[in-house]
């Protein structure tokens, strides 16, 4: 069977996105900010919206080329005023995402108003589109996606130093505030390029499941970051998959797969590890013998 161009564009940016989220989500997991995606993805959408506006402004005949830009700069523009406020202590963390929930959804509806448009075109950006992808979509991803695993593989060490103790991380000399931002930026960015497959509603999870799923199986932070990298790869490809065929919303199959593997191995884990306690005790029986 041959696959279409657009299904290959698809497929691609679904590996691209689907390895890179669960890298920024295994440190916001181990941070205990889980739902800073969240709050991204809803400014990303008054980002969506000033993109249109800015490409009618500027009467091009293609305003939707505009909207990734235009989430990228406003999804930056909110992580660093989440870091902000949560280093400055003016505000509780839930109080400034909650802010972020309910100011992005609303800017994104009334911009796309202004710029001529309807919150019927938002939709695509709410739950997914990615049948809607071209090649400068497919280079704008690969070029994000290599700038998250450069920094989230990286410098590793000392961004896993910083989201297990800050305060050892700064008696350690290591530039805290420059490690913050930096996690804030990629996250942003993690949210832009997930955005086009998922869905801003749907964004938390691909960066956040894969990780909890990892961790049910594994206890290194290294080997929980590697196996939620092929976990994200796998279920975006395989959601993507299922809506070639069936005409499904991509981050809703997507998120469904993953919450359902998590589901299955948490009711089988106690399983799994009483086997292995056998098996433990058995070979330990053997090597007395």
């Amino acid at each position: 069977m041959t696959v279409s161009p657009l299904m290959q564009r698809a497929l691609v940016i679904a590996v691209l996105v689907g390895t890179a989220a669960p890298v920024i989500g295994t440190y916001l997991v181990q941070r205990r900010l889980a739902l800073l995606g969240d709050g991204i993805g809803h400014v990303a959408l008054t980002g969506v919206a000033m993109g249109w506006l800015a490409g009618a402004a500027a009467g091009s005949a293609n305003v939707e080329a505009w909207a990734v830009p235009g989430a990228v700069l406003a999804s930056v523009a909110g992580a660093l005023l989440i870091e902000y406020v949560r280093s400055r202590g003016t505000s509780s963390a839930d109080v400034a995402l909650a802010l972020l929930f309910y100011g992005g959804i609303a800017g994104g509806v009334l911009l796309i108003g202004v710029a001529g448009g309807t919150s019927a075109n938002l939709t695509g950006y709410l739950f997914g589109s990615i049948s809607t992808v071209d090649g400068l979509d497919v280079w704008l991803t690969a070029g994000l996606a290599a700038l998250i695993l450069g920094a989230g593989l990286g410098l590793r060490p000392a961004l896993f130093a910083l989201c297990h103790d800050e305060e050892f991380a700064r008696a350690s000399g290591l530039p805290v505030r420059l490690l913050n931002i930096l996690v804030a930026v990629t996250a942003a960015l993690t949210v832009a390029i997930s955005m086009r497959v998922v869905g801003v509603l749907l964004v938390s999870a691909l960066m956040i499941v894969p990780v909890a799923v990892a961790q049910l199986l594994t206890v290194s932070f290294r080997r929980t970051m590697g196996l939620a990298m092929g976990l994200g790869g796998t279920v975006c490809v395989t959601g993507l998959s299922v809506t070639y065929f069936h005409s499904f919303s991509p981050g809703a199959v997507i998120t469904t797969l993953s919450v359902g593997l998590y589901g299955l191995l948490a009711a089988i884990r106690p399983l799994i590890r009483t086997v292995q306690s056998r098996v433990q005790r058995g070979a330990a029986a053997e090597a007395q013998v």
